[in-house]
């Protein structure tokens, strides 16, 4: 078994494909049982934020696991699966214990370093498990991946300022408002979800005058609502209805939810400035995957639009690369030192298996001699008995502490593979003795994903362990 990562983020996939294939949040445990329905597929992980769909998945075959998970996504979003794979990156083995340490300590976000995805990861993590889908390997693993993650952000300078897309979005909303920015204005937030908490967190601290939440469900709505009024910043709840109402005097909108389709409208946002009262324009930041905003909100006059896209474009090139560097040395190391505990893992069933093949022998050689010497005195019996179980010991000792070593590096299973040759050890007892977590330097980046996908043959095994996928021939 070994692990394989398919995702699109902000880097490789334009914003109007990611929202096609946004998974709503009450979508996902269905997903995760389609995938594990699946021939090759045997635990499952599925993030999905702002910027990225990815899954995380243990498969027994490249080829196999690759077309399930890219099957399930396809038909979920009605992609043909030649149009999904432009787009996609795939990580395997090695390359995907990698990337998913990368990306929790915020080197993949769009906001370089931002913090909120370990929040995310955790939380994608917890709907895997209460739905099934997470097994001893994504279990270690993802645990692994959020203790790395932490170890980053407080080790690195990579995340000082406390940057995320919500903040990076308001500041943009702050140059846009004439006068004094977003000091003094009142601000409405659409989603009282952890992005709409957020939001109203950094609004009250740049001086907001007044937050109104808008939310489906009032009550939650409330609750944001009235922690931001114990912060001491006025602030009141109000249903979704209400938003033509809120938005005549409101200098902001800020959405953030989970829907899938526009939350808001261009109707009412249309009908709140028509007035022509407004000293200031209404900034409207839509932060949804898929858009909470009507697209057509955009040409009305005296509103400013900030979306992913043009977040995107500004923040391309903005990560501080003195941290970034530091930031991305820590997770290589941290990659290696976990592979290398993983390879070795590996190669423990068989050792026991050997140490068990020597007892066996000593075991049958002893019963050999009692059939023999039946009169032999019993505490000499056992001083021969002692005597050479030190023996084989002791031979034994260099050789297994040596294939332990030995296996951490990249090529490691070639080592227990040697010793179950040797010794003719049968590979499924040695495997019955501890279930290995598979782990590798393979990588499939650079691959031609559209041929892996493209690959037909049902049957076929993936790539062995510790090697790339095999070359496609179609």
């Amino acid at each position: 078994m070994s692990v394989l990562v398919v995702g699109l983020s902000h880097r490789s996939a334009p914003v109007e494909v990611l929202e096609r294939l946004a998974v709503a949040p009450g979508d996902v445990p269905k997903l995760l049982e389609e995938m594990l329905d699946r021939a090759h597929v045997e635990e499952a992980v599925i993030l999905s934020t702002c910027n990225r769909i990815e899954v995380c998945a243990v498969v027994d075959a490249f080829h196999g696991g690759l077309g399930d998970v890219t099957d399930v996504l396809g038909t979920y979003a009605g992609f043909p699966i030649g149009e999904l794979s432009d787009h996609l990156f795939v990580h395997y083995a090695g390359s995907a214990v990698q990337h998913l340490f990368s990306l929790a300590a915020g080197l993949d976000s769009m906001v370089v370093g931002e913090s909120q995805i370990l929040g995310q990861l955790r939380s994608a993590y917890a709907t895997a498990d209460g739905a099934g889908a997470v097994g001893k390997v994504l279990h270690e693993l993802v645990q692994q991946a959020l203790r790395v993650g932490k170890r980053v952000h407080a080790g690195t300078g990579i995340d000082e300022a406390g940057a995320s897309v919500v903040s990076e979005a308001l500041r943009d909303a702050d140059r846009e408002l004439t006068g004094a920015g977003l000091d003094g204005a009142r601000a409405v937030v659409v989603g009282a979800g952890a992005m709409g908490a957020l939001a109203a967190a950094h609004l009250r601290r740049a001086g907001a005058s007044e937050i109104v939440v808008l939310n489906r469900s009032s009550e939650r709505g409330e609750r944001l609502a009235e922690k931001v009024r114990e912060q001491g910043t006025p602030a009141r709840a109000a249903g979704m209805e209400a938003l033509a109402d809120e938005l005549r005097d409101a200098d902001l909108l800020l959405a953030c939810t989970g829907a899938i389709g526009h939350v808001v409208e261009s109707g009412p946002v249309a009908e709140a400035t028509a007035a022509g009262s407004r000293t200031r324009p209404l900034v409207v930041c839509d932060l949804g995957l898929p858009r909470d905003v009507d697209p057509a909100v955009a040409d009305l006059p005296g509103v400013r639009v900030i979306d992913l896209i043009s977040l995107q474009r500004r923040l391309l090139d903005a990560a501080d690369g003195g941290a970034v560097a530091a930031a991305e040395r820590m997770v290589a190391e941290e990659a290696q030192q976990y592979l290398a505990g993983q390879r070795s893992a590996e190669v423990t069933p068989t050792v026991t298996a050997l140490r068990r093949r020597a007892s066996e022998v000593v075991d049958a050689e002893l019963l050999r001699l009692d059939s023999r010497l039946p009169e032999i005195d019993e505490r000499v019996r056992d001083e021969l008995s002692r005597t050479v179980r030190r023996v084989v010991d002791k031979l034994l000792h260099t050789p297994t502490v040596q294939v332990k070593r030995l296996a951490e590096g990249p090529d490691g299973d070639s080592y227990a593979a040697a010793l179950r040759t040797l010794f003719e050890l049968d590979p499924q007892a040695a495997a019955a003795v501890a279930a290995p977590v598979r782990g590798s330097d393979a990588t499939v980046d650079g691959t031609d994903v559209g041929a892996a996908l493209r690959w037909s043959g049902p049957d076929a095994p993936g790539p062995a362990i510790g090697s790339r996928p095999p070359e496609q021939t179609s």
